[in-house]
């Protein structure tokens, strides 16, 4: 079979993507190169406009218009905007805002800790959310990582680096999903949900 050049570097692009391996991007290859609408060229035009038109916001990280830097997030009057949730990603600050549960302001790491993928705090944007710390006068970090080893690790090491800062520093609270049953649930979820407990008013 011949040896498309062009095609092997498609692949190799599309399995960068999270949560794409290898297999799955020669199958993407496929169907870009087999269609006839010219999916490929308006891929191509769509990826060009969002590299140019989006950036992160200079200051929470969050995912903007490069027009619009800082972001909406930042200079909208928040009620809660005393409180810093920091998060991993963009992504994270979007999926938070969708649930209308936090009215406080945000701040990207833009990743975790993780000596297997070579990233460590000099990594995250952890000098930033100092400098946030004192200047927006923030009273609580609230801590949003997930409860994998590397976000653990990650949490553990904020708490220690804003031990020293005269602020209140919490982490979200796990437990089980809404409209879940018990029985459906895995230890270490029930686990944090208990540990987790509030008074219930």
């Amino acid at each position: 079979m011949q040896h498309l050049v062009p095609l092997d570097n498609l692949v190799a692009a599309l399995s960068r993507l999270p949560g794409i391996g290898r297999r799955t991007a020669e199958r993407m290859a496929m169907a870009l190169v087999q269609d006839s609408k010219g999916l490929m060229r308006i891929l191509a035009n769509a990826l060009l406009e969002a590299d140019d038109a989006i950036a992160n916001c200079e200051r929470c990280g969050n995912v903007t218009l490069s027009a619009v830097n800082p972001c909406e997030l930042c200079t909208r009057h928040r009620k809660d905007g005393h409180i810093l949730c920091v998060v991993e990603s963009p992504a994270d600050i979007m999926k938070i805002e969708e649930s209308g549960g936090f009215l406080g302001r945000y701040h990207a790491l833009m990743g975790r800790l993780s000596p297997m993928h070579g990233t460590g705090a000099a990594d995250l944007r952890v000098d930033q959310l100092l400098a946030r710390i004192a200047d927006e006068k923030i009273t609580e970090v609230l801590i949003a990582l997930g409860t994998d080893v590397e976000s653990d690790a990650t949490a553990s090491y904020l708490r220690e680096v804003l031990s020293t800062r005269d602020v209140r520093v919490s982490r979200i609270a796990f437990g089980l999903p809404s409209g879940s049953a018990i029985e459906y649930s895995d230890a270490a979820t029930l686990a944090n949900a208990i540990s987790g407990r509030r008074k219930f008013d």
